[in-house]
């Protein structure tokens, strides 16, 4: 058995490094899913809850018209994300037919209905991400809902009670409103209970998160940082650093020091201060988004490449479209990628 595993994943392996060599997609170890577009959240940095009345949601048969593709590329794991995915009336229906297919499941939430579905969750799902963006009156005004942070709390203290290794962590997004929070956001993590916090800036520049175009300048400012407002971010970052190393050992805080420090580069770089921080990023290469009406990008900033509802998965990953914006595709030039906030590099060996 294990010596059959272990061939297993030196094809896969051998797969991954195929694909990253020759722009064609032989092994895709990451899909996001997004099963709802609608949010219960109406978050100041996010537009997706703008949108709630022109509902979009992924079926069943869409689930079920994707297993040739993930069988065929070897998919590992499939995060849910949106919207709110929870929102979706089948969501565990296609956790479902999804686990049958051997994938692990990440959900991606805002936590106000985990308390609700927690029993659920924890059969389904493999682990949870939650939305943390400050102490209780903060997080709670960010999010415009009164209670979301008790929701929060009450959702991961149920899973817990339900089985108390599961594993669920946070995720930030420091901005204007809240980096001044940023200590009492790690202390709402640890006290919440979380396993670990991860932090990364502000998208300010794209069309992902259902702007139908960029933001102009007035509105990126409610959510960027002033250049008189960076010495203090820089400080804070220094402060975490020094005065907390238990939690960067322990990895309760996912990033190291330096790429801390590289939320406030992201920020400076939008004054000039510096370039925008270098990143290496293969996700076009490694994963690909599903949006709540079948588009399919390769990730969530660019462009769309097809749709699921019209022909499968693996031939649009592998259209000549796709081939060809992958192979044109410089990371270290392309503007989108240069104001990326979220990033991923996978090697062939990682895990996932």
């Amino acid at each position: 058995m294990s010596e059959t595993m272990s061939v297993t994943g030196l094809f896969h392996r051998f797969q991954r490094f195929r694909t990253l060599q020759t722009d064609r997609i032989t092994a895709l170890p990451i899909v996001i899913l997004m099963p709802h577009s609608a949010c219960n959240c109406r978050c100041v940095m996010c537009d997706i809850w703008k949108g709630n009345a022109h509902l979009k949601q992924l079926v069943q048969d869409d689930i079920e018209g994707l297993l040739d593709s993930l069988r065929r590329l070897g998919a590992r794991q499939v995060l849910m994300s949106g919207g709110e995915a929870l929102l979706n009336p089948s969501f565990f229906d296609f956790c479902s037919i999804l686990k049958k297919q051997g994938v692990r499941i990440t959900l991606l939430s805002t936590g106000l209905t985990l308390a609700r579905h927690a029993i659920q969750v924890v059969k389904w799902v493999d682990e949870v991400i939650v939305s943390l963006d400050g102490d209780e009156p903060l997080h709670d005004s960010i999010r415009n809902i009164r209670g979301a942070f008790q929701k929060l709390g009450d959702g991961v203290r149920r899973l817990r009670l339900i089985r108390p290794s599961f594993p669920v962590t946070g995720r930030t997004v420091i901005h204007r409103l809240n980096f001044r929070n940023w200590r009492a956001i790690i202390e709402a993590a640890a006290e919440m209970g979380l396993d670990q916090v991860s932090f990364l800036p502000a998208d300010v520049s794209s069309q992902a998160f259902n702007r139908s175009r960029p933001w102009d300048e007035p509105r990126q400012h409610e959510i960027l940082l002033e250049e008189s407002d960076l010495p203090a971010l820089k400080a804070i970052i220094e402060g975490i650093i020094r005065d907390r190393p238990d939690y960067f050992e322990t990895g309760f805080i996912a990033e190291s020091p330096d790429k801390l420090r590289k939320i406030g580069a992201y920020y400076g770089a939008f004054y000039g201060q510096n370039p925008f921080p270098y990143k290496k990023c293969n996700a076009p290469w490694v994963s690909t988004v599903v949006e709540a009406d079948g588009t399919v990008r390769p990730c969530f900033f660019h462009a769309p490449l097809g749709n699921i509802r019209k022909e499968p998965l693996s031939a649009i990953l592998n259209s000549e479209k796709a081939i060809r914006f992958r192979k044109d595709l410089d990371i270290d030039k392309d503007p989108i990628c240069a104001r990326c906030v979220c990033y991923l590099n996978l090697r062939p060996g990682t895990t996932v």
